[in-house]
């Protein structure tokens, strides 16, 4: 089945059966991401810059929950 085909079909499936097709590509894509190449030189280029970012000035940052509340308002307010 050519990927043409797959994505012309994907819109025919359920709900539940999209889902299993999204947890599966994310299996594969972990899989890669584990077992891969590693990341690209223009990947690797970016995390080395924010490393160095970090390294000069660890306390510039945010915890994840205070980004998060920023992102998306305090829990109460979350539909």
């Amino acid at each position: 089945m050519s990927k043409a085909e797959i994505l012309n079909e994907l819109p025919k499936l359920r709900p539940e059966e999209r889902r299993q097709i999204f947890d599966r590509l994310w299996e594969l894509e972990e899989r890669d991401l584990l077992e891969g190449a590693g990341p690209t030189p223009a990947e690797k280029a970016l995390l080395d810059s924010e490393l160095k970012a970090y390294e000069a000035n660890p306390g510039a940052g945010a915890p994840w929950e205070e980004v998060e509340e920023k992102l998306l308002g305090p829990p109460n307010e979350q539909q």
